[in-house]
């Protein structure tokens, strides 16, 4: 079913923002509507699950959803799973998720939907500035992409891991694969078939093109095996997709939000588009 409500309908600004909010916390729940009915909104929902906003959004036509990305009954990705539900199914309403944490896989795997804009993600410390918070709802209303910028940064990290392992080559990864499962040269070299000098020159490449010199203080094995893990687990998961392939890595550039300069990328830079 989809919502009728149209973009053109809500550019008409007749009434209030109309908001429909589910998260498990009551106390947040309450308090979060009481912010948003004192700045004017319509709160027009409330629901402790991503199951009753959604069975709900028929009867409340909203303008936008905000919703926790950890909910009953698992507390593990219920509210992501609602808001591509809401964008694939209510495509008027714009969606506005919250998390206490930045967790970069789970923006990757928002921003890949396909869904464009009319979404937002900002981290729970930041919905006590109103004004903030007005702001991000005008945006994602308005069809735009709203991140905050502890997320983004984690983007960006993820992106430059991505680029410093996709100029690996295949067998260098397949290598750098291999140590991460905590395989020695000699195991290594056992299970792709290659001579024990050979392993040695794809370690040194991958040390290389990674960036990581010889040094007294640094154990160069186990910080190439940690930029791999932690590309692994900001993509989909598999192994061949965890040197920078992977189909999510292409969403990190995305619009409506302010470029960083550099890394430090607090300075000057508003979450808020």
């Amino acid at each position: 079913m989809s919502t009728e409500k149209t973009h053109a309908d809500r550019e008409e600004g007749n009434g209030p923002v109309r908001v429909a909010i589910a998260d498990d916390s009551a106390l947040f729940r309450e308090g979060l509507a009481m912010l948003l009915t004192a700045a004017g909104a319509e709160v027009v929902a409330q629901a402790g699950t991503a199951d009753d906003l959604i069975r709900g959004l028929g009867r409340s036509r909203p303008d936008a959803v905000i919703l926790d990305i950890r909910m009953p009954p698992t507390f593990t990705d219920e509210g992501l799973v609602a808001a591509e539900r809401i964008r694939a199914e209510h495509r008027a309403i714009a969606v506005l998720v919250l998390s206490t944490y930045a967790e970069t896989p789970y923006a990757l795997r928002l921003l890949g939907d396909g869904g464009g804009g009319g979404l937002g993600y900002l981290l729970k410390d930041r919905v006590d500035d109103v004004g903030a918070l007005q702001d991000a709802l005008r945006r994602v209303i308005d069809g735009r992409l709203v991140l905050d910028e502890e997320i983004v940064a984690g983007l960006l990290a993820h992106r430059r891991r991505a680029d410093e392992l996709a100029r690996l080559t295949p067998r260098e990864r397949m290598v750098l694969a291999h140590m991460a499962e905590g395989r020695s040269n000699q195991g290594i070299g056992a299970r792709l078939h290659l001579a024990p000098k050979t392993v040695e020159n794809h370690i040194a490449g991958v040390f290389s093109k990674l960036g990581m010199p010889a040094s007294a203080d640094d154990n160069r094995r186990v910080l190439a095996v940690l930029t791999w893990l932690r590309n692994a687990a900001a993509g989909p998961g598999q192994p061949g997709a965890a040197a920078g392939t992977s189909a999510g890595t292409s969403s990190v550039i995305t619009p409506g939000t302010h470029s960083t300069s550099g890394p430090g990328h607090q300075s000057g830079f508003s979450p808020f588009g």
